[in-house]
Protein backbone atom coordinates (compact mmCIF):
# COMPACT_ATOMS: atom_id res chain seq x y z
CA UNK A 1 0.00 0.00 0.00
CA UNK A 2 1.66 3.37 -1.15
CA UNK A 3 1.61 6.11 1.21
CA UNK A 4 1.95 9.29 0.59
CA UNK A 5 2.72 12.59 2.74
CA UNK A 6 0.90 15.09 4.62
CA UNK A 7 1.69 18.47 4.69
CA UNK A 8 0.05 20.87 7.75
CA UNK A 9 -0.95 24.32 7.46
CA UNK A 10 1.64 26.25 9.12
CA UNK A 11 -0.94 28.41 11.25
CA UNK A 12 -2.35 25.02 12.53
CA UNK A 13 0.84 24.50 14.49
CA UNK A 14 0.24 28.26 15.95
CA UNK A 15 -3.24 27.67 17.11
CA UNK A 16 -2.33 23.95 18.83
CA UNK A 17 -0.57 25.87 21.64
CA UNK A 18 -4.02 27.35 22.24
CA UNK A 19 -6.24 24.56 22.51
CA UNK A 20 -4.85 23.06 26.07
CA UNK A 21 -7.50 24.68 28.17
CA UNK A 22 -10.25 23.54 25.51
CA UNK A 23 -8.79 19.62 24.87
CA UNK A 24 -10.49 18.21 28.08
CA UNK A 25 -14.04 19.55 27.16
CA UNK A 26 -13.27 18.43 23.59
CA UNK A 27 -12.10 15.01 24.50
CA UNK A 28 -15.32 14.71 26.91
CA UNK A 29 -17.30 15.63 24.28
CA UNK A 30 -16.39 13.86 21.45
CA UNK A 31 -16.38 10.34 24.09
CA UNK A 32 -20.35 11.28 25.26
CA UNK A 33 -21.10 11.31 21.74
CA UNK A 34 -19.06 8.03 21.22
CA UNK A 35 -16.85 9.60 18.08
CA UNK A 36 -13.00 8.37 17.46
CA UNK A 37 -10.89 11.61 16.87
CA UNK A 38 -7.32 12.32 16.46
CA UNK A 39 -5.15 15.04 16.97
CA UNK A 40 -3.91 16.31 13.88
CA UNK A 41 -0.27 16.05 14.82
CA UNK A 42 -0.94 12.31 14.73
CA UNK A 43 -1.85 12.09 10.96
CA UNK A 44 1.05 10.38 9.38
CA UNK A 45 -0.20 9.90 5.71
CA UNK A 46 -2.80 9.26 3.61
CA UNK A 47 -3.98 6.64 0.08
CA UNK A 48 -6.82 6.65 -1.96
CA UNK A 49 -9.95 4.90 -0.86
CA UNK A 50 -12.58 3.59 -2.81
CA UNK A 51 -15.20 5.58 -4.92
CA UNK A 52 -18.33 3.92 -3.85
CA UNK A 53 -20.25 7.22 -4.20
CA UNK A 54 -20.92 9.34 -7.61
CA UNK A 55 -20.06 12.96 -7.04
CA UNK A 56 -17.58 12.48 -3.61
CA UNK A 57 -14.00 11.26 -3.18
CA UNK A 58 -12.61 9.29 -0.35
CA UNK A 59 -8.97 9.16 1.09
CA UNK A 60 -7.85 6.91 4.04
CA UNK A 61 -5.87 8.93 6.44
CA UNK A 62 -3.67 6.97 9.01
CA UNK A 63 -2.67 8.44 12.65
CA UNK A 64 -0.75 5.61 13.84
CA UNK A 65 0.75 2.17 12.70
CA UNK A 66 -3.08 0.98 12.88
CA UNK A 67 -5.74 3.47 13.20
CA UNK A 68 -7.01 4.68 10.20
CA UNK A 69 -9.67 7.42 9.44
CA UNK A 70 -12.03 7.33 5.92
CA UNK A 71 -12.71 11.09 4.85
CA UNK A 72 -15.46 11.67 2.03
CA UNK A 73 -15.42 14.89 0.59
CA UNK A 74 -18.60 16.91 -0.41
CA UNK A 75 -18.54 16.54 -4.13
CA UNK A 76 -15.77 16.08 -6.27
CA UNK A 77 -12.13 17.01 -5.24
CA UNK A 78 -11.23 16.65 -8.76
CA UNK A 79 -7.04 15.94 -7.88
CA UNK A 80 -7.26 14.59 -4.72
CA UNK A 81 -6.74 10.99 -6.15
CA UNK A 82 -3.83 12.10 -8.23
CA UNK A 83 -2.17 14.56 -5.75
CA UNK A 84 1.38 13.42 -3.80
CA UNK A 85 0.45 15.73 -0.53
CA UNK A 86 -2.34 17.24 0.78
CA UNK A 87 -2.97 19.56 4.06
CA UNK A 88 -5.21 20.15 6.12
CA UNK A 89 -7.39 23.58 7.15
CA UNK A 90 -8.25 23.26 10.86
CA UNK A 91 -11.40 25.27 12.15
CA UNK A 92 -10.43 25.67 15.17
CA UNK A 93 -8.27 24.18 18.00
CA UNK A 94 -8.28 20.22 20.07
CA UNK A 95 -9.16 16.77 18.07
CA UNK A 96 -10.53 16.31 14.55
CA UNK A 97 -13.56 14.11 15.25
CA UNK A 98 -16.47 15.28 12.52
CA UNK A 99 -16.03 16.51 8.58
CA UNK A 100 -16.81 20.39 10.02
CA UNK A 101 -13.85 20.10 11.97
CA UNK A 102 -11.33 20.04 8.63
CA UNK A 103 -10.81 20.63 5.00
CA UNK A 104 -8.26 19.03 2.92
CA UNK A 105 -6.10 21.55 0.44
CA UNK A 106 -4.99 19.79 -2.37
CA UNK A 107 -2.37 21.47 -5.12
CA UNK A 108 -3.38 21.64 -8.63
CA UNK A 109 -1.79 23.26 -11.93
CA UNK A 110 -4.11 26.51 -11.08
CA UNK A 111 -3.12 26.45 -7.51
CA UNK A 112 -4.14 25.25 -4.39
CA UNK A 113 -8.27 23.79 -4.02
CA UNK A 114 -10.43 23.88 -1.15
CA UNK A 115 -12.15 20.38 -0.54
CA UNK A 116 -14.83 20.51 2.28
CA UNK A 117 -14.92 17.47 4.06
CA UNK A 118 -18.63 15.52 4.61
CA UNK A 119 -17.76 12.53 6.85
CA UNK A 120 -14.98 11.15 8.45
CA UNK A 121 -15.42 7.55 10.07
CA UNK A 122 -12.33 5.31 11.65
CA UNK A 123 -11.80 2.14 9.92
CA UNK A 124 -11.76 -1.04 11.92
CA UNK A 125 -8.85 -2.72 12.20
CA UNK A 126 -8.71 -6.23 10.34
CA UNK A 127 -8.62 -9.02 12.40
Amino acid sequence: MLIRSIAIVSTLALASCAYSQTEDATTQSASAAGRDCFFLSEVSGFNDAPDIERGSDRIYVHTGPSETYLFETFGSCPDLNYSETIAFDQNGPGRICRGIDVDLLVPTSIGVQRCPVRMISRVPEDE
